[in-house]
């Protein structure tokens, strides 16, 4: 099913679009642009409407945070707004299992590609509100969390 996200603001690229959306199909982007344009293209799309900013899913560079169990931690790095761990910090098989299930990345640090939102491209979003807080994580093109 064809989902368009749109949000105050979205941010790809060298491009600041205000009343931006994307448009996610499975797991890839299927398109970016204003919210009116992708609604108008894509008429029979679900619509999920965020406050704040949304941009490229980002790249959680540190030790995973400390939680009871291998799913837990993976869930709190998709809580911040990560979409993607590096590989030294995912040093057990229940890490890495929990990392494959929710289809988290798992990058090299010399290899780690910058986080983007590009049309046919992987759909790992994340949106944040004012104060910095993530409001909504989509990896894969899944929506994995979202703040009430």
């Amino acid at each position: 099913m064809l989902t368009i996200h749109t949000a105050d603001e979205v941010r790809y690229g060298a491009r600041t679009v205000q009343g931006g959306a994307v448009a996610v199909e499975g797991s890839r982007i299927a398109a970016v642009g204003s919210s009116a344009e992708l609604r108008e293209r894509f008429p029979g799309a679900r619509v999920r409407s965020w406050p704040g900013v949304l941009g490229p899913g980002r790249v959680h560079e540190g030790p995973l945070p400390d939680a009871p169990s291998p799913r837990e931690r993976i869930h709190a790095v998709l809580k911040s707004g990560a979409t993607a761990v590096l590989e030294q910090y995912v040093d057990s098989a229940g890490l890495r299992a929990a990392a494959a299930r929710n289809e988290v990345l798992v990058l090299a640090p010399d290899r780690a590609p910058a986080p983007a939102i590009a049309e046919r491209g992987r759909a790992d979003l994340a949106v944040f509100d004012e104060t910095g807080l993530c409001v909504a994580t989509v990896c894969a093109g899944r929506l994995v969390h979202r703040r009430r």
